[in-house]
């Protein structure tokens, strides 16, 4: 490749790792797993160092991909937040440990386990937790603190604290809430995040920090960045206090002599990284002694005294025994490859989710070939291509009629998936079912997905509202039921009766409205009447509904069925009314946000205290801001009010202003 070639292919690798470098760390949506994201820096790196002249200023080689979001608060790092070089065989470990010796330094190392999660600054004056900020471009991060107060394991106090301390750690969502939050969002119809790491990310950097307090996030420590009145002579030192302390630090962290002993140890949690509960993408070694630290120094985007390690993704072949396409609970066929079964990452693997017949036919997979499978983020898996093609495969073609009750199945618009639209569809009604029963819906404990399979395969419930008319003697016919708990699923049945209206139009399972725009409904309507007569403007009157949300609205009470439904539900008790308690108008036109510690009432109790009254609870501060909640430790959404002269008021005065509001 001669130099203009170069120059062009460079241009090009600059592009596509920018916009990725956007994608991942701004939007929380990569497009490129990260493999291929390595691979790409690295051939532009190879480039670079061959034709020196390329390399610019702003060329993603040079600097930290992040930045800080203009929805949040900036806060400039005291103390850069360096990404690290990355090493990806075991002899770019060794030329990382002949630098360090030929730099003078005689190196014990550190070697601890890389979480796979979106890195933050926390800092304590005091002991008390002030602020959190994410790393942005390692010099100017996003003020988080509210959300990050959210996250159970980041101690809000600490006893025998410094002046003040700063830590780095590492936010990261674990995989048995990544798990259920997947489930959840597909059962709402949203798009669920691609793996564990996007979805700490995401939300992490919610505008509502309730959002992020319902996500199951945790973290780990694994830095001091800094501490006022205490000194350490290694790294191993600062991590022992910091635990100390009350954090929760680097899961696995040791002391080696030689770089051969570090070699061993990310060879053993290579190992061991099928069984973790939480992500990790390698290794990190890390020059134990603090004072060669500062020896040693950093480049202009990596520090010389630490380098990642990152692990290969595992892939493995197998053969492609079938392609099953099962009906979703809102009539979306979903494509299944069932191969011989393989161990990856750490468990043993025969299904994974082709999601559409787009992605089949970009892959080109057919039953009987051998196709390559890995696990994304090493926990959902996924086929990514064909290794060999079987002998006499044709290419495989999507159902046009469904699997469960052979009505035909049609594209409707801008969907990529086939949709299965009778309403009294087998599966959907399974599915319907289980959603019904589900905790955020009409909440019929002992309802689960089996008891839902015998209930649908027996015949006994068609439609949400056969529940309503069932009998012990029906139920005494299921497996493993008896007396006592048929009696308790017939009571759970009867309590969901009164459940108020928002609960009942959740468990509806209208497309696109998720429990939120539920309650905006019955709130808005008050009753299941007044909503199945709305019409598109009034539903668009709501504030946070959009035209999709409200034609879905429409389009359900519109189908053929629904009216019947709700006249059978309406006749077996369940209530149609909203009893909520109703808005005052004290705050009617109001727009406010509450930071800080409260004296007497948590941050949710102020916000609904506020909705009740008429208002908006916003999460940040704008011009549009009528006032901002102040307490304890406010942070910078106090600092922004004062700069935009929004009035700010305590929580004697929010009370005061909604004592009297009938």
């Amino acid at each position: 490749m001669d130099l203009t070639q170069a120059e062009q292919r460079a241009a090009e690798l600059r592009a596509v790792i920018e916009r990725n470098n956007r994608l991942y760390y701004e939007q929380d949506a990569p497009e490129l797993e990260d493999f291929e994201y390595d691979a790409l820096n690295n051939e532009l790196k190879a480039l670079e160092a061959q034709y020196p002249e390329l390399v610019t200023p702003d060329s993603p080689t040079q600097h930290v991909g992040g930045a800080a979001d203009a929805k949040f608060t900036k806060v400039t790092h005291a103390v850069k937040m360096e990404s690290l070089q990355d090493a990806f065989s075991f002899d770019e470990l060794r030329d990382f440990d002949a630098r360090v010796r030929e730099a003078g330094v005689r190196p014990e190392y550190v070697v601890e386990v890389k979480i796979d999660g979106l890195s933050v600054s926390l800092e304590y004056e005091n002991g008390v937790f002030v602020r959190g900020s994410t790393r942005g471009d390692g010099l100017v991060g996003e003020d988080v603190t509210e959300n990050l107060a959210t996250v159970k394991d980041i101690p809000k106090r600490l006893e025998n604290a410094p002046e003040f301390l700063e830590v780095r750690g590492e936010v990261y969502m674990p995989h048995s809430a990544f798990l259920r939050l997947k489930e959840q969002q597909e059962l709402e119809e949203k798009t669920p995040f691609k793996n564990p790491r996007n979805a700490a990310a995401g939300s992490l950097r919610q505008k509502d920090a309730a959002v992020t307090a319902g996500r199951g996030l945790s973290i780990f420590v694994f830095n001091l960045q800094q501490v006022r009145g205490r000194t350490f002579g290694t790294h191993a030192e600062t991590l022992d206090y910091i635990k100390a302390l009350g954090f929760p630090v680097s899961p696995r962290y040791n002391v080696y002599t030689d770089i051969e002993a570090a070699i061993q140890e990310i060879e053993n949690i290579g190992d061991m990284r099928g069984t973790l509960e939480f992500d990790i993408d390698g290794a990190v070694i890390k020059v134990n002694d603090l004072a060669a630290r500062e020896a040693l120094g950093s480049t202009n985007k990596f520090p010389r005294w630490a380098i990642a390690y990152k692990y290969p993704p595992e892939v493995k072949e197998s053969r492609l025994k079938d392609i099953e396409v099962t009906v979703g609970r809102t009539g979306v066929l979903t494509p299944t490859a069932v191969f011989e079964p393989v161990f990856l990452a750490g468990t043993s693997v025969s299904r994974a989710n082709l999601h559409n017949e787009a992605v089949i036919a970009g892959l080109d997979v057919r039953i009987g070939d051998v196709i390559r499978v890995r696990k994304a983020g090493d926990i959902i898996p996924e086929c990514i291509g064909v290794a060999r093609r079987g002998a006499g495969t044709q290419p495989y073609r999507m159902p046009d009629r469904c699997p469960s009750c052979g009505a035909p199945v049609v594209h409707l618009q801008d969907e990529a998936a086939l949709r299965c639209v009778n309403p009294e569809c087998p599966a959907q009604s399974l599915r319907n079912l289980i959603h019904f029963a589900s905790r955020g819906a009409m909440a019929i404990d002992g309802l689960g997905e089996a008891v839902a399979v015998q209930l649908t395969e027996r015949g006994l419930v068609r439609t949400v509202a056969d529940l309503y008319t069932l009998t012990k003697k029906d139920l005494l016919t299921l497996d493993k039921f008896k007396e006592k708990s048929a009696q308790n699923l017939l009571d759970a049945i009867a309590a969901s009766k009164r459940n108020d209206l928002d609960k009942l139009v959740f468990g509806l399972g209208i497309r696109n409205i998720g429990d939120r725009a539920a309650v905006l409904l019955a709130e808005h309507f008050g009753s299941m009447d007044a909503l199945r007569a709305a019409t598109a403007e009034q539903l668009s009157e709501i504030d946070g509904f959009g035209a999709v949300m409200a034609q879905s609205v429409l389009a359900f009470f519109a189908r053929e069925g629904t009216a019947d439904l709700l006249a059978r539900l309406a006749a077996a008790g369940v209530n149609m009314q909203w009893h909520g308690e109703k808005k005052g108008t004290a705050l009617a036109g109001m727009t406010l946000v509450v930071t800080g510690t409260l004296p007497t009432l948590s941050r949710q109790e102020a916000e609904a205290l506020i909705t009740r009254h008429g208002g908006k609870a916003a999460g940040s501060v704008s011009k549009k801001t009528s006032y901002v909640v102040a307490g304890e430790a406010a942070g910078s959404k106090l600092t922004k009010a004062r700069e935009l002269g929004i009035p700010v008021i305590d929580e004697a005065a929010l009370l005061k202003m909604t004592e009297n509001d009938g």
